[in-house]
C-alpha cells in the first residue's frame, strides 16, 4: 500500500522552526505507525534563503514568498513560528480562510487576538492549535481543554518564564544581585540581548492571559493582566524572605473568583515548602486547582529549541489524526463565558514590606496605627540594624488585605517624617 502523506509548511526557521524540522526528521521511521501518515515539510518561509539553506537537507523547500504556500492546495497544515503580531496574524488568518489547519507557538499574537483566530478556524472548519504558546515543552493547554475538562478550575498559577527563574535562582543560591545574575543569564544564553520582555514580566503576562482564558472558559487578553517584573528585587529581599520561611519567584497567577477573574504577574514570596519553591534554574512549572482533581502540577523545560518543538509537533500529530478520522475542529474556542477581569486594586493578597525608619521609640506604634486605619493586619515583623546612623530597617509581612487599602496605607507611610524610605513591597502567595 502507498504510504499516506500529509503536507505541511513552516513559517520561520529560527530556533523553534529548526527544532520542529529536526523533530519531524527524527520521527520519520515511526510516524506512520504512530499517526497513520507521514508529515512532509513541503515549504519553509524564510527571509534569507542563503542562510537558511545550511539548516535543511533540501534547499528547494525554501521560499521567501508567502503566496507559494497560501496558494498551494496540497499543503494541509501551516506551522507558524515567526513570532510577533504582524505579518503572523495576516498569514494565519489567510491560511485558515483557505481551509488550512494552523499550529502556532505565538504567545504575543494569541494573548491579544486569540478569539479572532479561533473564530476564523471554527468558521472554516479547521484546527488552530497552540500548545507551545505557553510553557514550551510542558503540556498544559491540551490537559486543560481535554484531560481536566471535567473540572471547574479555580486557580492556575506558576513559573512560566525560564529567564527570570534562572536569575532569581542565582540570586537565591549564590547571593548575587540582580544585575550580576542578569549578566550571567545573558552570557549563558538564557537571556536575550534585549531582556525586557522577560525581566519586566511581559512574556509571563501573555502566557497568563492564555492560561486564564483556557482554564476559566472566559476570554482574558494581555492588557487585562497586571504585570510587575523582577528588576527591583535585591539580594537583601531574598535573604529576609528566607528568614521568614519563603522564596521569591516571579509567579503568574490567575484565579476564578465569585466576582470575576484575577490575572497578574509579579515577584512573590512563596513558602519554601510549596512545590513551586523548588523549581529552579530555567525550568517552568504550572500548578492548577480544580474542584475534582484538586491540585496538579506540570513541570519541565519551558523553552528551548527541542522542548518547544516537542509541543509544536504534538499539535501537528493531533491534527493529522483528526484529518485521518475526518473529525477536524473538534475542540476550538472554549471561552463560552463572559466573566469580568478584576482590577489589581480589587484583589486581596498578603504583602512583604521592607522600609527604613527613624531608630527611636514609638515609630513601630506609628506604623501599626497607619496599618490599622486601613485594615492592614500584621502577621510578622522583624527589626534590623543598619549602617545608617539613627536608622533602622523594618520588615513586615501582613495578613490578607485588599490591595487598594494597602496602597493607600503605603502612601500615608511615605509621607511620614519617620519613614526614610520604602525599599520593597512584594506580594506573598496565599490561597
Amino acid at each position: 500500500m502507498e504510504e499516506k502523506v500529509i503536507n505541511a509548511a513552516l513559517l520561520g526557521l529560527g530556533t523553534v522552526g529548526t527544532g520542529v524540522y529536526k523533530v519531524l526528521k527524527n520521527q520519520e521511521q515511526e510516524m506512520t505507525a504512530k499517526i497513520g501518515s507521514q508529515v512532509k515539510i513541503r515549504k519553509i518561509l524564510v527571509r534569507n534563503l542563503e542562510k537558511a539553506a545550511a539548516k535543511v537537507e533540501d534547499s528547494s523547500v525554501l521560499t521567501n514568498q508567502w503566496e507559494e504556500i497560501l496558494n498551494d492546495p496540497s499543503i494541509d497544515i501551516v506551522i507558524e513560528l515567526m513570532g510577533g503580531i504582524e505579518p503572523a496574524r495576516t498569514y494565519i488568518l489567510a491560511a485558515l480562510k483557505a481551509g488550512k489547519h494552523v499550529v502556532s507557538a505565538n504567545k504575543d499574537l494569541i494573548a491579544v487576538y486569540g478569539k479572532e483566530l479561533l473564530d476564523e478556524a471554527e468558521a472554516a472548519g479547521v484546527d488552530f492549535l497552540f500548545e507551545a504558546a505557553v510553557a514550551g515543552g510542558i503540556p498544559i493547554i491540551r490537559p486543560l481543554k481535554q484531560c481536566l475538562a471535567g473540572n471547574h478550575m479555580s486557580e492556575v498559577m506558576g513559573i512560566v518564564n525560564g529567564t527570570t527563574n534562572f536569575i532569581l535562582t542565582k540570586m537565591t543560591q549564590e547571593g548575587m544581585e540582580f544585575s550580576d545574575a542578569l549578566a550571567l543569564a545573558t552570557e549563558l544564553g538564557y537571556a536575550e540581548a534585549d531582556p525586557t520582555a522577560d525581566i519586566e514580566g511581559l512574556d509571563a503576562g501573555r502566557k497568563v492571559a492564555i492560561l486564564a482564558s483556557v482554564a476559566f472558559n472566559s476570554r482574558v487578553v494581555f492588557d487585562e493582566v497586571y504585570i510587575e517584573g523582577i528588576t527591583k528585587i535585591s539580594a537583601k529581599d531574598i535573604r529576609y524572605a528566607k528568614e521568614m520561611g519563603c522564596d521569591i519567584k516571579l509567579l503568574g497567577v490567575a484565579r476564578c473568583m465569585d466576582d470575576g477573574i484575577e490575572a497578574y504577574v509579579c515577584p512573590m514570596l512563596i513558602p519554601s515548602v510549596h512545590p513551586l519553591a523548588s523549581v529552579n534554574d530555567s525550568y517552568n512549572a504550572v500548578f492548577v486547582h480544580g474542584d475534582a482533581v484538586e491540585d496538579a502540577m506540570f513541570f519541565g523545560r519551558g523553552a528551548g529549541e527541542l522542548p518547544t518543538a516537542s509541543a509544536v509537533v504534538g499539535d501537528v500529530f493531533d491534527i493529522v489524526r483528526n484529518i485521518q478520522a475526518g473529525c477536524c475542529a473538534r475542540i476550538g474556542c472554549t471561552c463560552y463565558k463572559k466573566l469580568p477581569v478584576k482590577k489589581m486594586e480589587e484583589t486581596y493578597n498578603r504583602y512583604f514590606l521592607r522600609l527604613q525608619v527613624e531608630d527611636r521609640c514609638g515609630v513601630l506604634a506609628e506604623m501599626t496605627a497607619v496599618f490599622a486605619k486601613y485594615h492592614v493586619s500584621v502577621a510578622q515583623i522583624i527589626q534590623k540594624e543598619t549602617k545608617v546612623e539613627d536608622c533602622a530597617e523594618v520588615v513586615v509581612i501582613t495578613a490578607k488585605v485588599k490591595e487598594g487599602d494597602f496602597r493607600t496605607a503605603m502612601e500615608e507611610l511615605r509621607n511620614r517624617e519617620s519613614v526614610r524610605k520604602i525599599s520593597s513591597m512584594l506580594r506573598v502567595y496565599a490561597k
